[in-house]
């Protein structure tokens, strides 16, 4: 692990990657040493312990956009 990693804190309105759950999302809040985030495209906020989440790189955000417009156009829905 570089020393990037092991000294970066996730900040509000910033982007992690919880490592654990293996989803990108927004950070929302942090409260008592967890973080909420919410998927980029909306939805359900989750938490996670500081120690779950890594900074996302452009390609994991690119990558997690497109699958979220696939699932989409799968189920015919594409706006």
């Amino acid at each position: 692990m570089s020393t990037d990693e092991t000294t970066w804190q996730p900040t509000v309105g910033g982007t992690a990657r919880d490592v654990v759950r293996k989803k990108v999302g927004r950070v929302m809040d942090r409260t008592y040493g967890r973080y909420w985030l919410r998927p980029i495209g909306g939805g359900i906020e989750w938490d996670a312990p500081a120690a779950d989440l890594r900074p996302v790189t452009t390609a994991e955000l690119l990558a997690d956009a497109v699958a979220e417009v696939n699932e989409r156009s799968s189920k015919g829905a594409l706006m």
